[in-house]
């Protein structure tokens, strides 16, 4: 329209609805009221009773636990779990872990970030866990450990459990009385290194005069420890036990396979403490495959996605309702 046109369309307009001052006030006072009544009816559309925002404030939320269990290099599925978590918004409080599920744990807690632990983990290695010596076996296993504690050192940010950005714990086993052991400070390599040493596998680890060895033996899925450490509702990550191809052959081979299906089966019972249980498809990956790290974090990922309406749930049911 152009300028002279839209003056006399203007003026026309004037003409044919005369407007006075009362009613500019009152068309105002209706806009506002109307607006108002929108915001209103916004407002309680968002807030319908029984629904909860995603993600819960935090004021609001009861306290996250993750447990994280063993499982060797199937534990990997551990990683697509948590890039699910982290990508949905779940809040995780506080990890645990036991054995490689301490791995996991620990690179994921050191900064709160699941890209942290993926750029760590993919680059882990079969040489970087296992440093076989042969006099080794004079002190009760086959792999020392050190190179584990020296692979942690390398690539963690900090070097105390008391440092990290989630709070952490790492489960170990005393081998003399059979209890859980759990860590929730000092060195993390020695406490991870502790927590993953399998009997017969791995040299026991020496801490404050202890012997300690896997905590898969007493405690392979750790619920109860994250529930001990606060947390209202807790995500368990169990790794089923992997059936071989063949029987093992090997003493490793052997020691781990039995060690395994033990904790598997101890694991299994002890989950039922858990809100929530994710249980990854890992299908017959060797505890010792690190071939296959794309296809069990994506076997993580299945889980936790299919576990996510659960997990949701459970949460919303101990969230605090304005």
């Amino acid at each position: 329209m152009h300028q002279l046109e839209a003056g006399c369309y203007n003026k026309f307009m004037l003409n044919r609805f005369p407007t006075t001052s009362s009613s500019l006030s009152i068309r105002a006072a209706a806009v506002v009221l109307s607006l108002v009544a929108i915001t209103t009816l916004a407002g309680c559309a968002g807030t319908r009773a029984g629904e909860v925002i995603w993600p819960p404030p935090p004021e609001t939320r009861p306290k996250v636990g993750l447990a994280l269990g063993g499982g060797g290099a199937r534990g990997f599925a551990e990683i697509g779990v948590i890039r699910v978590l982290e990508r949905e918004k779940v809040p995780i409080d506080v990890v645990v872990g036991t054995s490689v599920g301490s791995l996991i744990g620990a690179l994921y807690a050191d900064t709160g970030k699941s890209l942290d632990l993926e750029f760590s983990a993919l680059t882990v290695t079969n040489e970087d866990l296992f440093d076989y010596k042969a006099l080794a076996i004079l002190s009760g296993g086959f792999v020392k450990g050190e190179r584990l504690e020296e692979f942690l050192n390398e690539r963690l940010k900090n070097r105390d459990i008391e440092k990290m950005a989630l709070p952490f714990a790492a489960v170990a086993t005393d081998l003399r009385t059979g209890t859980t052991v759990v860590f929730s400070s000092g060195p993390i390599a020695r406490a991870v290194h502790a927590s993953a040493a399998i009997p017969g596998v791995f040299v026991p680890v020496t801490i404050a005069g202890q012997t300690l060895v896997d905590g898969g033996v007493t405690n392979p899925v750790p619920a109860d420890v994250a529930r001990a450490l606060g947390a209202a509702v807790v995500i368990a990550v169990a790794i089923p036990s992997a059936a071989p191809a063949k029987a093992p052959v090997t003493p490793i081979e052997v020691a781990y396979h039995a060690i395994t299906v033990m904790a598997a089966e101890i694991g299994r019972l002890r989950s039922r403490e858990a809100d929530v249980v994710i249980t990854p498809d890992v299908g017959d990956t060797g505890y010792d495959d690190f071939s296959r790290k794309k296809q069990l974090i994506e076997a993580g990922e299945a889980a936790a996605l299919a576990a996510l309406p659960q997990i949701k749930a459970a949460i919303a049911a101990k969230t605090k309702q304005p």
